[in-house]
């Protein structure tokens, strides 16, 4: 399983100096969970190139991972010609998780495990874990204790802290362009670099 819990991953009582150690190591990390982001709007959409900057990924992967199903935009797909996708703050959190994990050397079968994994979860709770892995497989943490006993049980193993990420991908968003989600498109508010749009202004201003 490529996502499981890091509870019990070591085996026998832990040296008091090796947690201590692990301990220290994992507050330099940033992965004790000792900060709660705050929340941005649920329907709050992003276009391809803004989710592209604040994950830190191309456009060539984005729509690669978008048409091969590994994340795909959950507020807007793309369909027929014109169309833009829109990416939830949720969604350009695991294009960011994805990255990471690539960059790492995970597999992209444990990847789109993972993946699907982290869907079953609620936005807040994506702040409360920590992945860890040691590049083999994936492991879930949502306390101290359970990411300080995956730190002391072997070498080579690396965290990322979704609320770490969080943060990140906030504060990127903040100085880039969102839309609003709406039901009707006839009442979407036109983007400021669509083409189709200035035209339209064009003509209502006469």
């Amino acid at each position: 399983m490529a996502v499981s819990s890091g509870e019990n991953k070591t085996a026998g009582r832990p040296d008091p100096a090796q947690r201590e150690s692990a301990r220290e190591r994992a507050g330099e990390q940033g992965l004790l969970f000792d900060e709660r982001p705050s929340a941005l709007p649920e329907d709050m959409g992003y276009r391809g190139p803004v989710a592209c900057a604040a994950a830190g990924i191309t456009y060539r992967q984005l729509d690669y991972w978008a048409r091969t199903e590994l994340v795909q935009p959950s507020i807007r797909a793309a369909n027929g010609s014109g169309s833009q996708r829109l990416y939830s703050f949720r969604d350009i959190i695991v294009l960011k998780v994805v990255k990471r994990l690539l960059d790492t050397g995970v597999s992209l079968q444990q990847i789109r495990t993972a993946v699907q994994h982290l869907r079953t979860r609620g936005v807040a709770d994506l702040a409360q874990i920590t992945l860890m892995s040691d590049g083999a497989s994936v492991y879930e943490c949502t306390s101290p204790d359970e990411v300080i006993d995956l730190l002391q049980g072997g070498q080579g193993v690396f965290g990322i802290a979704l609320g770490r990420i969080w943060r990140e991908v906030e504060g990127t968003l903040a100085s880039l362009p969102g839309e609003r989600a709406v039901a009707d498109p006839a009442q979407r508010e036109d983007h400021p670099d669509d083409e189709l749009a200035r035209r339209r202004r064009v003509r209502r201003t006469g």
